[in-house]
């Protein structure tokens, strides 16, 4: 029987098993997927500690990629032996799983199964993110807060190819080098200066029209500090903790700034969309607009040490779990 890693209870990477686990045929509007790459995220932690509560037993993981098995009745648009990758819905880590085709897009030749693997939730994030919460321009100035991470490195690669110039914030001189390679200008390392005057010195006082802030509690404020009238604060992940509380009057007081807490599943909830996020990535991907660096692989029987790993900040660019 194929392997899966299974939680039982919310709490620590100690959480997690390697546990045989029963995967039946496909049917109507499914396929059955080997896995050969399993992306990496967050999120993924997110749901191992019941920060986003899902029904127990659980399978973690958001994204992979693999091979079509088997196809359950009905389905025209796959078959047997093609690549596919996917970000939606939970249960990727694991060796065989079944998809539900509305959600499968199919790998383009020329992108590699892990690069595929690791970019369908960081990268159509990122898509979302400087394509349709904010769309950037030619000549704008953002900011982007971990700048080095996986969504980051992506998202600072793809605002530069669109024109932007973007300040991104760090959390380590190492990871300043990464930001810089990535297409940031100028580079903030959050311990050693208050990013927020540093954004309001480079842009002379204007301020920037978007924050992407995947990082919370520990940067909502200042991330606030640094929007020009109008702007936009893209909220979209809470790696230091989630924000608690907040008083909407700020907004007004700040200069009738917007506040979005956007989801990926939200902005790909439509086959339409889905596609045309994953056509536009694998493009600045196979163009290397944007390269894509899968900085670590670990075996999948091994995820426990790799959410130890990426809780602990020692991951950078994107990680890898091989079935």
């Amino acid at each position: 029987m194929p392997h899966a890693i299974r939680i039982h209870e919310h709490g620590g990477p100690e959480k997690m098993r390697w546990e045989e686990v029963q995967v039946g045929n496909p049917g109507p509007g499914e396929v059955r997927v080997r896995n050969t790459a399993i992306g990496l995220n967050f999120i993924d932690v997110y749901h191992r500690t019941g920060l986003y509560p899902n029904q127990l037993p659980l399978t973690l993981g958001m994204e992979g990629a693999g091979v079509v098995e088997a196809v359950g009745p009905k389905v025209k648009e796959f078959k047997v032996g093609d690549r596919v990758a996917y970000a939606n819905p939970i249960g990727s880590y694991a060796e065989v799983l079944l998809r539900p085709v509305a959600r499968l897009v199919k790998i383009p030749a020329g992108i590699d199964d892990k690069i595929a693997a690791s970019i369908m939730l960081k990268g159509m994030t990122a898509w979302y993110l400087c394509r349709r919460t904010y769309k950037v321009k030619k000549g704008d100035t953002i900011l982007v807060h971990a700048a080095a991470g996986g969504v980051g490195q992506i998202l600072c690669q793809w605002a530069k190819h669109l024109g932007a110039t973007v300040i991104g914030t760090v959390g380590s001189e190492a990871k300043a080098a990464i930001a810089k390679k990535v297409g940031c200008k100028h580079v903030i390392v959050i311990p050693k200066e208050k990013f927020s005057e540093r954004v309001k010195e480079i842009t002379k006082g204007a301020g920037v029209p978007v924050v992407y802030d995947g990082i919370g509690k520990d940067t909502f404020m200042d991330s606030i500090d640094c929007l020009a009238p109008l702007g936009i604060m893209a909220s979209f992940g809470n790696a230091s903790g989630a924000v608690t509380q907040f008083n909407p009057g700020v907004l007004a007081q700040k200069g009738s700034l917007f506040l979005t807490r956007p989801t990926l599943f939200t902005y790909t909830s439509k086959r339409e969309d889905l596609l045309q996020a994953a056509k536009e990535l694998f493009a600045v991907v196979k163009s290397k607009a944007v390269k894509i660096s899968v900085n670590q692989t670990y075996a999948l029987k091994d995820a426990a040490q790799a959410h130890a790993d990426l809780e602990a900040r020692k991951t950078t660019g994107s990680t890898v779990l091989l079935p």
